[in-house]
């Protein structure tokens, strides 16, 4: 456990009002969560990210892919994917304290441009998370982050630098080959990704896998191959967990009725809808947007307080 880290965490927390729950910074990208309990598991979009747990542990399932990270190892996301995330180790006496970083893709190809030494690239098709130890250079780095909060002026000009270091240890670590793969133009995972950003903005579209294979300049057998061999889901799979999540959303922030958020995301019919979306989250839509209001107020309506 890498004690200043956890100490510099656990005081920001208890300066932005202590509790639990998701504790935004000023640093955009840049959040907190800390709780005192196991958590039920939470279907939601992983964005590109870097996920370091401080103290307890979390398991992650995305399609067949279970993975397990605690006290000082993180999880690293290449691709915008949907999950199922619980924190599993947890109490008052040890909380779960963890902090996210997400990723921006220009920023690690910057990096990755500049090594006299690029990372060796694998030839195969992995899943798009795996789990890695946190050494010290990159603690430190997160440290640096977090000590930032304190001067928000500094933020904007000093935040940018820190993100491209994280990026450049991530690179030049031993598992560089796997970050590189996101950034490297005509890679197989670039050329997925490709279609896997067009199912993001297109999700309530009828999209079909030739297209998306069009847009990843891929046949359409290996399309789907390397797809499902990045996400562990298929395209129709990826893009049904993205308007299910969609709908979600509408629900609970939104005050949109089970109808009304159908409709939006692409379902002629909301009996499908209902039925689809009980099959993947366990409980009826209405039902569950009342479970997801309540928690979304307990644990992730904060807002920053400015010293």
């Amino acid at each position: 456990m890498n004690t200043p880290l956890l100490s510099a965490v656990t005081a920001y927390i208890e300066d932005q009002g202590g509790g639990q729950g998701l504790f935004p910074t000023a640093i955009e990208g840049f959040n907190i969560v800390r709780s005192f309990q196991s958590m039920m598991p939470m279907r939601n979009i992983y964005r590109p990210s870097l996920c370091v747990v401080l103290e307890g542990a979390k398991e992650l399932q995305f399609g067949d892919e279970h993975l397990n990270y605690r006290s000082m190892e993180c999880l690293v996301v290449s691709v915008g994917v949907p999950a199922t995330g619980r924190i599993v180790e947890a109490s008052a006496a040890t909380p779960y304290v963890g902090v996210m970083v997400d990723f921006d893709v220009a920023t690690v190809r910057e990096v990755l441009e500049q090594l006299d030494i690029p990372p060796v690239q694998s030839d195969t098709t992995g899943p798009c998370a795996f789990i890695a130890k946190v050494d010290q250079p990159l603690a430190d780095c997160i440290l640096r982050l977090v000590r930032l909060l304190a001067t928000p002026k500094a933020i904007p000009i000093l935040a940018p630098s820190i993100v491209r270091e994280i990026c450049y240890w991530l690179l030049s670590g031993p598992h560089g080959g796997e970050i590189c793969k996101l950034a490297c133009p005509e890679s197989n995972i670039e050329r997925v990704v490709r279609a896997v950003s067009l199912l993001h903005t297109n999700f309530a579209d009828t999209l079909r896998v030739d297209q998306l294979a069009d847009v990843a300049r891929m046949s359409q057998s290996s399309f789907h191959q390397h797809f499902k061999a990045l996400t562990s889901m298929t395209p129709l799979q990826f893009q049904k967990q993205l308007r299910l999540l969609e709908a979600r959303r509408l629900m609970v922030t939104k005050a949109a009725n089970v109808a009304e958020a159908a409709y939006k995301v692409g379902y002629e019919s909301a009996s499908q809808f209902s039925r689809e979306y009980s099959r993947t989250f366990g409980v009826a839509p209405k039902q569950d947007a009342l479970n997801q209001q309540r928690l979304h107020n307990e644990y992730a309506s904060r807002t920053v307080r400015s010293a």
